[in-house]
């Protein structure tokens, strides 16, 4: 077995000692020091994948725009929606006021039939049923005797004066009054009264009193 050439003599496996702290010294080793102290290639900023500040700007105002549009967009449907249902209901008010209306002269001669007792038989049960068909669609009597002379709803034929009553008031109901809601179909036609001594001719049409005050007046 031949010996190996003094010239071909084989290196060993060579190790490098990379550790940061001396195992004996204990301390930071020069050159790890240095490597953590020298600083590192400057990260370049991504220009390609941000858009940049201007391109932002425009976004966002766009986006706000659209916004806005979308926001009166929505407050015109609302208020169109409500309109449309305001005109709606108007018009079915204005059109149930016309037909009962008609039937205020029906009711009429139904009321003073029951006050004169010739409410029998088939005629009431029929009158009955209409009543409570117009009371159904939401028409409301009213006038009573003894209530305050309201002028807004109230329209006096007849006036005098009465010592028991305190203020202007309705003494006698001649035709009662109609509404829907508060729509006047018909105001209530009635006496009225006010305080003070009663004179010789108890009642009187309330347009000539007045009249005749001015022709007094005159002379």
């Amino acid at each position: 077995m031949s010996s190996p050439d003094k010239g071909e003599e084989r290196e060993g496996p060579v190790i490098r000692d990379r550790r940061r702290i001396d195992p004996e010294t204990g301390k930071v080793r020069e050159q790890a020091a240095e490597e953590a102290a020298a600083p590192g290639p400057a990260a370049e900023p991504d220009t390609a994948s941000a858009p940049a500040g201007d391109e932002i700007d425009a976004l966002k105002a766009q986006l706000e725009e659209r916004t806005g549009d979308l926001q009166r967009l929505q407050a015109e449907f609302s208020n169109y929606r409500k309109r449309v249902e305001r005109d709606r209901v108007a018009v079915r008010e204005q059109a149930l006021a016309n037909v009962l209306t008609e039937l205020l002269p029906v009711l009429d001669d139904i009321g003073r039939a029951r006050d004169h007792g010739e409410l029998t038989g088939g005629f009431k049960s029929v009158a009955e049923a209409l009543e409570a068909t117009v009371t159904k669609l939401g028409l409301q009597r009213f006038g009573e005797k003894g209530e305050p002379f309201d002028p807004t709803v109230h329209e006096a034929l007849l006036h005098s004066y009465s010592s028991e009553v305190t203020e202007t008031t309705c003494s006698q109901v001649l035709q009662p009054g109609y509404r829907i809601g508060e729509r006047i179909l018909r105001p209530a036609r009635v006496a009225v009264a006010e305080p003070g001594e009663p004179q010789q001719q108890e009642q009187e049409p309330a347009a000539e009193t007045s009249g005749e005050s001015g022709s007094s007046d005159d002379e």
